[in-house]
């Protein structure tokens, strides 16, 4: 079987936090996710009434030479076990595809008014929903310590660093 291949558009695009992407300190990055024009503001009506969003954007910053297929180290850190592509949560992937959860702020008109949003400014937003904690993971959780050891300072605000 061939790999298929389609066509999506942005619905959204970020406006405004982090001008470029870095590997930690997103904690506390405001921005806001600005619908196009084309989707009329009533596709937005009732998300005001939850806390946090789901939200698949393109890591329009990286190109396909900076894609990464095959085993490495996550951030290329000996000390962590290498890994496979589809083990990475980085912006090197196939698609470059992020999915992200931040927090809604508030609503205004076509803004969403967000934080904790690891896309940067003109990042293109593909798809939007609200999170409903029935569609977070069933049962125990499992991974290995490296993920944890990792991210230690991902949520952490600039001025904590």
């Amino acid at each position: 079987m061939s790999a298929e291949t389609f066509e999506v558009r942005s619905i959204a695009t970020v406006v405004g936090g982090r001008k470029e992407p870095t590997d930690d300190f997103w904690g506390g990055t405001r921005a806001v996710i600005r619908l196009h024009p084309e989707y009329p503001v009533e596709t937005l009506q009732g998300i005001e009434e939850f806390s946090h969003l789901t939200v698949v954007f393109h890591f329009h910053l990286v190109s396909r030479s900076e894609e990464h297929i095959g085993v490495r180290s996550p951030r290329n850190n000996p000390d962590w076990p290498e890994t496979g592509t589809f083990v990475h949560r980085n912006m090197r992937r196939p698609n470059r595809l992020g999915l992200a959860f931040p927090r809604l702020l508030k609503v205004d008109g076509r803004d969403l008014h967000v934080t904790d949003l690891d896309a940067v400014d003109g990042t293109p937003v593909i798809d939007l929903a609200p999170w409903f904690a029935e569609f977070g993971p069933r049962g125990d959780v499992r991974q290995p310590s490296w993920p944890t050891e990792m991210l230690r300072d991902y949520w952490e605000t600039p001025e904590q660093a």
